[in-house]
């Protein structure tokens, strides 16, 4: 037995049998493990980014991390934007990266970095394993870490891998702890304020957003004058089949200014102090008004869930039915296929418990609103705002929750950073229906250069933002990565290929042309 068939197990012991992989040389000795071990899966992204987005999308879905295996600091570089990602939404991801064998490092080999230094940021935990007999101490550290919630990152030296261990018939589980509970001095000062304020807002994220903990919260503003909001960009939100249709924080710096004026208290309950994303010349980068006290509930680690049910209890809040879903909306008129009309469609014709991995910032905003009073079904959004998120989410979510549909609605630009995702979801069979918004602009970056102030712009600044010269053809993209694959440019028959790959399993592309 070695290193690696020791780490294989240990993660086995922590349920984490479900590995994201793109490796190499360093890696082999693990491969070679996880090929003993069939009752792992194991899941090849042609890309890093691919890899560290799936298990953001495995996590936030199984509720328990999955692995990642990455080569050298380059790997993990390569991986970054999307465990960026990954650590905004607190998911539980244990990311495992190769190195040279401890005694090459000093000969600063071509493929030797500061591993350490490049996952730091990225990383809730960061630790390395030493030697093969550190391996056992470093996979329960790193799982524990990930369980907090987090992003926790082990380097495995290659003669850590490799270097022989005692053999041991089975590896006892070493399970991470549950989340701790949230003090109640902590739950009664929350209520205490909440009672002298005039106007008090409760802002809610992480496990906050899922059904029962919202039932909670539905009691709360029922027993209480106090508002709900959701924290934008959340990890996953539980909607529609009768949910509470609780609001989310707009992303634009003007509307979330306007949305929080009011308020003189927020309770941040699995989020944070609301902030704006960028700094934009004369408005606030703090977006509650001045003066406005700021109650952070729940750290990491800390359950949100019981945290709002305790609040809830503090003002005899009674578990009651959910406030009354808004009607869904009209199927849009026959024509030409628009943004707001692929959410209006998607939204009427979502089957019950879909998943949403919506990654289109601009385009079918609308559909978090109109998707409010359909179908249940779980949304999953852009955490930390490192764009190419959505092809890997819905990978990692197809994996966890196999039988369920789930929907990706990605924006053009954004998808030709991930887009050998589709290569994935071809080889795994996932049953995936990817919609392309296919606007052929980077039109966020549009609405950012008015935020900042500019005017008019010109050639080199079109240039930039622009992908419609040449434009892409994503039909053929997916078909060439084993997708099929179908472009539509009315609301007929985008409603008529939506049914169709609804209704069908596996992988599948429609590709919404609303340039016009």
């Amino acid at each position: 037995m070695n290193g690696a068939d020791l780490a294989c197990d240990a993660l086995l012991g922590n349920g984490v049998d479900t590995w994201f992989a793109n490796p190499g040389t360093s890696e082999m000795h693990l491969v070679a493990a996880l090929d003993r071990r069939p009752q792992v899966r194991c899941v090849l992204g042609l890309f890093e980014g691919v890899v560290t987005g799936a298990a953001d999308g495995y996590g936030r879905m199984a509720d328990r991390p999955a692995a990642t295996l990455l080569h050298c600091g380059p790997g993990l570089a390569n991986g970054l934007a999307n465990l960026h990602n990954a650590r905004r939404a607190r998911t539980p991801v244990v990311n495992i990266v190769g190195d040279h064998a401890s005694y090459h490092l000093p000969y600063d080999a071509p493929l030797t970095s500061d591993i350490e230094s490049l996952a730091r940021p990225m990383s809730h935990w960061v630790g390395r394993a030493g030697s093969a007999e550190t391996v056992r101490m470093m996979v329960d550290q790193a799982c524990r870490a990930a369980a907090a919630p987090g992003v926790a990152t082990l380097i495995m030296p290659a003669d850590a891998a490799w270097g022989e261990v005692p053999p041991t018939s089975t590896v006892p589980p070493s399970l991470a702890p549950a989340r701790a509970r949230v003090a109640s001095d902590a739950i009664d000062e929350a209520a205490r304020a909440m009672r002298a304020s005039r106007n008090p807002l409760v802002l809610l994220g992480g496990t906050a957003l899922r059904t029962d903990a919202m039932a909670a919260a539905a009691a709360l503003s029922r027993a209480c004058p106090v508002r709900l909001l959701a924290e934008y960009g959340s990890a996953r939100i539980e909607r529609g089949g009768g949910r509470l249709a609780i609001e989310t924080m707009p992303y634009p710096v003007d509307a979330a200014v306007t949305a929080l004026a009011q308020f003189d208290l927020i309770v941040c309950i699995g989020a944070t102090d609301p902030v704006a994303f960028f700094a934009y010349p004369g408005k606030p980068g703090r977006l509650a008004p001045p003066g406005c006290r700021t109650i952070e509930l729940t750290a990491r680690g800390e359950d949100p869930g019981q945290a709002i049910r305790a609040l809830a209890d503090c003002f005899d809040g009674r578990k009651c039915d959910l406030l009354a879903a808004p009607a869904l909306p009209p199927m849009p008129a026959a024509g030409q296929l628009t943004g707001s009309a692929v959410a209006a469609i998607t939204a009427l014709l979502l089957p019950d418990n879909a998943i949403i991995a919506r990654e289109s910032v601009t385009q079918a905003a609308e559909f978090a609103q109109f998707a409010a009073g359909g179908a249940a079904h779980d949304l999953l959004s852009l955490t930390g705002g490192a764009i190419g998120m959505g092809i890997p989410l819905s990978i990692g979510a197809a994996v966890a929750c196999p039988d369920r549909k789930v929907i990706c609605l990605q924006a053009d630009g954004s998808g030709m950073y991930t887009c050998q995702g589709l290569w994935t979801q071809a080889r795994e069979q996932l049953d995936v229906v990817t919609v392309i918004l296919a606007n052929r602009t980077y039109a966020v970056l549009h609405n950012e250069m008015r935020q900042v102030g500019v005017g008019a712009i010109g050639r080199n600044a079109r240039r930039m933002l622009d992908i419609d010269d040449p434009a892409l053809n994503w039909v053929s993209l997916a078909q060439g990565m084993g997708v099929e694959g179908v472009r539509v440019d009315t609301t007929e028959r985008f409603a008529d290929i939506l049914r169709t790959a609804i209704a069908r399993p596996g992988p599948f592309l429609i590709e919404a042309d609303i340039s016009v």
